[in-house]
């Protein structure tokens, strides 16, 4: 890429006075492989963190029912933020146009972190000096709780069909929301050895949308602001999961093994910057340049995550209390309805 990037800069306002090094042009498109950059690290723990949250309690029991059997269950959803991911360390070397002010590394908050911010300048002056970016905010919250809806229906043979919703729930500095399909089919009934003791084992093949955003940065150039104050986290999940579980009088005690793959996208949003007022970008915004940018950080991750959880049966009505571990925590608990 030539430094001047005059196919990506065109200075439209010939009467704009503001003092800056010339530099600036030709290494602007390095500001925003650090903006890039920084987003990565700020929003990937959160997307991490959201796939725990949506790969739970798929199944609430391992059991074939009988056709048109449908089962309606209310959850909320805990989950453990862990130390870990909610910081990470920032270094000058890991930026080629921005620096930190007054420092050459620091721990700065993710998605997931505390409420603490440093200042980021710039080598070249394309940040004015009087409003350093000041680096977004974490949730800051130990605990993340959301509500969700499922829903079964069972076609027969051993097969449901299930249905996962949460609306937009409102976290701090954020939104989120999860949805998705799956297929479950009871293999126990293939084996008599198993039906004989209580033995219950299903398969279910699940795919889930998870969407995230964040309170970001609108960044005060010297051109004018970008207008990313706003982060957004999508990601796309295939889950296959194998539950076997035990009853006992009224009591189904399941375990779970879950393999899921996730492909993450990200996406700036908000109002739109008015740095585009002076300069004209390829996607027609600053916004939407740093959005195609984003691409490079795209990303596919498998996770293997473990699932415990035992459900009581009164009448039609069932309480489950679960917990699904590996690299993160994130508890369930739901009561479920039967109606036939």
């Amino acid at each position: 890429m030539k430094k001047a990037l005059f196919f990506i800069l065109l200075i439209s306002n010939s009467g704009y006075s503001q003092s800056f090094d010339p530099k600036v042009l030709e290494h602007i498109d390095e500001f925003f492989n650090d903006a890039v950059y920084y987003a990565d690290q700020f929003i990937t723990p959160a997307n991490d963190a959201a796939v725990y949250q949506s790969s739970g309690v798929w199944v609430f029991s391992a059991k074939k029912n009988k056709r048109w059997s449908t089962t309606f269950g209310v959850h909320t959803n805990v989950f453990f933020v862990p130390n870990r991911d909610r910081t990470f360390i920032l270094k000058d070397s890991d930026f080629t146009f921005l620096k930190i002010q007054g420092a050459t590394s620091a721990t700065i908050p993710t998605a997931l972190g505390n409420g603490e911010q440093i200042n980021i300048v710039d080598i070249y002056g394309i940040i004015n000096p009087n409003y350093p970016i000041q680096t977004p905010k974490g949730i800051n919250e130990n605990l993340i709780v959301y509500p969700h809806l499922s829903a079964a229906v069972s076609l027969g043979s051993g097969t449901e069909l299930i249905a996962k919703f949460a609306p937009k729930t409102k976290i701090k500095r954020g939104e989120y929301q999860v949805y998705g399909f799956g297929l479950k089919h009871n293999i126990s009934q293939y084996i008599k050895a198993l039906e004989t003791k209580n033995i219950n084992l299903a398969m279910t093949l699940s795919n889930s949308r998870e969407n995230i955003s964040f309170d970001f940065i609108d960044i005060q150039t010297n051109f004018g602001t970008l207008g990313i104050n706003k982060i957004n986290g999508n990601v796309s999940t295939w889950q296959f999961q194998t539950n076997v579980s035990k009853s006992y009088n009224n009591f189904e005690f399941m375990l779970g093994s879950i393999v899921n793959s996730s492909d993450f996208k990200y996406k700036f949003s908000g109002y739109k910057g008015t740095i585009d007022k002076v300069i004209t970008f390829p996607g027609s915004s600053s916004q939407a340049f740093l959005n195609e940018k984003l691409k490079d950080i795209y990303k596919t991750k498998i996770n293997t995550i473990f699932e415990l959880s035992v459900a009581y049966r009164w009448n039609k009505v069932y309480f489950q209390s679960s917990i699904a571990f590996n690299k993160f925590v994130n508890s369930n608990f739901s009561i479920h309805y039967k109606v036939n």
